[in-house]
């Protein structure tokens, strides 16, 4: 007989042994996590981390039903100090890793966690740290696109990577800040100092997009890293490193699903010519004479018109 057929006596038995082997596993989980970081800010428990996941999902779902009868905010002086703000704590968390992880002697090929309270070890989880919590901030990312009615940024591609980076990354902070979880934090803050570099000069306005043609690179850049991370990763696992196995195979399946999605992205992005209403071929809405179709028409934002794009608070 199948499990629908047994006694119900015998369903709430099978029931209650999972629910019993359930909790001793994460109990279980608890005894073997990082006694250096238990006291630490958003590390004693779960909890906090969700939820501000889950805020922020329902900011995305909610948000922009809010701000549909709204005039977009104009964040100019905002997003200048934020992005530059990020560069300087990208720049941080990069310095941070590189330097702890040069003077611990770390091997870039395999890293074992070392939980003790060595001075480096020490410096490289509070990087981690930070690291995590940047991943918290940049949820800020896609406040600023709902403010600012840029709903076409807050892509699948978009929600999925800011969810699942902080997310996911409590657990390494939980279980293994140091070790082989270095390389990827480091390679991932320095090419976010470039990437928020480049959002900050793009707030300074329109004059400055003739300078900022590199874009498409850091899209590239993108791509190379998830490329390294899988190959860095299955080199670990080739030479038998003594790092979770588990979360190994995890990174390169997540690493697969980035690759996938960013050359989605890269393909729609650049490499599908728009039409504008001229007929002249454009690129990110940029006319073939290099001006921003929005500089030279009015702009429409619910019927309402808004003259050369400006918005609330300009």
């Amino acid at each position: 007989m199948g499990l629908l057929d047994s006694e119900p006596g015998s369903v709430l038995n099978v029931m209650s042994t999972a629910l019993n082997d359930t909790v001793e596993f994460y109990r279980w989980t608890w005894t073997i996590a990082d006694k250096r970081v238990e006291n630490w800010p958003l590390m004693q428990s779960p909890l906090p981390t969700l939820s501000i996941s889950t805020l922020y999902l329902l900011f995305v779902w909610l948000g922009p039903k809010w701000m549909k009868n709204r005039e977009p905010f104009q964040m100019r002086l905002v997003l200048i100090l934020y992005n530059f703000g990020m560069v300087l704590l990208n720049f941080f968390i990069f310095r941070e890793l590189f330097m702890g992880s040069y003077n611990a002697g770390y091997s870039y090929i395999c890293q074992s966690v070392d939980y003790s309270d060595n001075a480096h070890e020490v410096r490289i989880a509070a990087a981690l740290w930070w690291y995590f919590v940047s991943k918290g901030v940049e949820y800020l990312d896609t406040v600023f696109f709902i403010l600012r009615k840029k709903n076409n940024q807050v892509s699948f591609l978009h929600v999925y990577h800011h969810c699942t980076m902080f997310t996911l990354w409590w657990i390494g902070i939980k279980w293994v800040a140091g070790g082989q979880a270095f390389f990827g934090a480091q390679m991932n803050s320095f090419i976010h100092v470039i990437m928020y570099l480049y959002y900050g000069l793009t707030a300074f306005g329109s004059w400055i997009q003739k300078y900022l043609w590199w874009k498409r690179y850091l899209t590239v850049l993108q791509l190379i890293q998830f490329h390294v991370t899988i190959g860095h990763t299955a080199l670990s696992l080739w030479t038998d490193c003594p790092f979770p196995k588990w979360m190994h195979w995890a990174l390169i399946v997540y690493a697969i699903s980035f690759i996938f999605l960013f050359l989605n992205f890269y393909v729609r992005t650049y490499n599908v010519p728009k039409k504008s209403k001229t007929g002249k071929t454009t690129v990110n809405d940029i006319s073939a004479n290099g001006v921003n179709k929005s500089e030279k028409q009015l702009v429409i934002e619910n019927g309402k018109k808004q003259k050369n794009g400006k918005a609330k608070g300009e």
